[in-house]
């Protein structure tokens, strides 16, 4: 049974500010580079420096002995582990180097690897893979092979990863004559309508919490169902120009409208149990639907619900029915320092965490987060609770999507979700003026990172 998992997913893109602040000093530390530039000899003994976020004693434990298989695999290596690090502790050690900062580091921050990227924070990692004859094309999920990435420069690796679908209440949908998980927009719609029981000017049950501040319900899960460009060939938002944005907003506040308003379902959301607590008002019944990662399933079964719990991918929109299957994927990533001088080595490490099937099944198993390699995704080593296999399919899946890297990290995705607020909550009224707006908004402030 997955275990509660506070990694990837406490990432939310409203605590980005600080970090991106944090790693534009970088960009005068380091400099990007067009070859790995490494000359230490891994063949011969050396001490290299990891540096992680993970702190939950079964997470801690997990690094140690990832860590501990890579040092037998590579005897003379050896990795001094540090954990419970910060972005903000990383990028500091990251900008002044030293014996003691980081050769190798993984963040849960990917919504930041294009400042990783483009400030040269993290070395370019195409030459190790290209001289270890490993494609990543071929070895990632598409998704991860992107969010990785940022104009050519593949300064980060994927090391797990998380998927977002739908966990359903089946008590819930049985006593509404519900038969089957909703696999479009309209069914969904239909169904949190069914499955919502008024009680006065709240709920006795709520079909599914829309509102943008309901957990996991950002715009950028939304919005993955919808397969959106969030930027065109010239790097310009592409907010106001594809359609996918306008029907991602437009099926949202209709869905907040029909479920009771926005005051009225706000007004509910205060009463209820936090994200992360025993009392989530998935885990108690109280709303039948929740959009959410893999780590959930977990949380959820540990609660104790009186009901059973159902797992199925998001629905899509009605004219892509054929693409049902697919979801939101973000996850851990791990790179090398531009400051490390024993990035070889660093690599060989790097190279095990992530590629190495063995290694990359056993991590997974260890703290239940999704396998970042597809060779991973399908071993039979793989050890989960049937119901977690609906990650590991949306995962694998070729139409799942993620959202870019950009200059200034996850700065366009706080926009997006700023106006989400106000377009939910009747401030802003004009969809296509306020896309507009947000979409210049978006242009100004990469304009200014660059």
């Amino acid at each position: 049974m997955p275990e509660v998992i506070p990694s990837v997913a406490r990432k939310t893109a409203f605590a980005l500010t600080t970090l991106t602040a944090s790693l534009a000093l970088l960009t005068t530390a380091c400099t990007g580079q067009s070859d790995s530039g490494a000359s230490d000899d891994a063949s011969k003994e050396t001490t290299i420096n990891f540096w992680h976020a993970w702190s939950a004693p079964n997470e801690v434990a997990a690094v140690k002995s990832l860590v501990a298989g890579f040092e037998k695999a590579h005897p003379k290596i050896h990795v001094n582990v540090v954990g419970n690090m910060t972005d903000d502790k990383i990028n500091q050690a990251l900008r002044t180097g030293g014996e003691k900062a980081p050769d190798v580091i993984s963040s849960f921050t990917t919504n930041n690897v294009g400042k990783f990227c483009s400030s040269g924070a993290l070395v370019d990692l195409n030459p190790f893979f290209k001289k270890a004859g490993i494609d990543p094309e071929t070895t990632f999920p598409k998704a991860m092979n992107e969010y990785t990435q940022f104009d050519g420069d593949r300064c980060s690796v994927p090391l797990l990863g998380d998927a977002y679908g739908l966990y359903y209440n089946k008590t819930a949908f049985e006593k509404a004559g519900i038969a089957a998980p909703p696999k479009t927009w309209s069914e969904f719609e239909a169904d949190a309508k069914k499955l919502t029981v008024p009680d006065g000017d709240s709920y006795k049950q709520l079909g599914f919490m829309p509102n943008y501040h309901g957990w996991e319900s950002t715009t950028e899960h939304y919005f993955a169902q919808f397969s959106p460009t969030y930027f065109d060939s010239s790097g310009k938002s592409n907010l106001a120009k594809d359609p996918a944005f306008q029907a991602g907003f437009t099926l949202q506040k209709k869905l907040v409208d029909e479920l009771g308003g926005y005051q009225k379902l706000e007004k509910f959301r205060a009463t209820l149990g936090d994200e992360w607590g025993a009392k989530h008002p998935f885990h108690t019944g109280q709303v039948a639907m929740q959009l959410d990662g893999e780590w959930r399933l977990g949380m959820a079964e540990e609660a104790k619900p009186k009901f059973e719990i159902g797992v199925a991918p998001l629905p899509v929109p009605d004219d892509q029915v054929a693409q049902y299957g697919k979801g939101y994927i973000t996850g851990t990533i791990a790179g090398i320092a531009a400051t490390s001088k024993k990035q070889n080595a660093a690599w060989e490490l790097v190279k095990y965490m992530t590629t190495d099937t063995d290694a990359v099944v056993g991590f997974s198993n260890a703290i239940h987060n999704v396998p970042s390699t597809l060779a991973a995704l399908k071993s039979p080593k793989l050890k989960y609770d049937p119901r977690f296999k609906t990650f590991l399919d949306i995962a694998a899946n070729p139409n799942s999507t993620t959202t870019p890297a950009s200059v200034n990290g996850g700065v366009y995705l706080v926009t997006i979700q700023q106006f989400g607020y106000d377009y939910e909550s009747g401030k802003a009224k004009d969809l296509k003026s306020g896309l507009a707006s947000t979409a210049k908004q978006i242009d100004t402030d990469i304009a200014q990172a660059q």
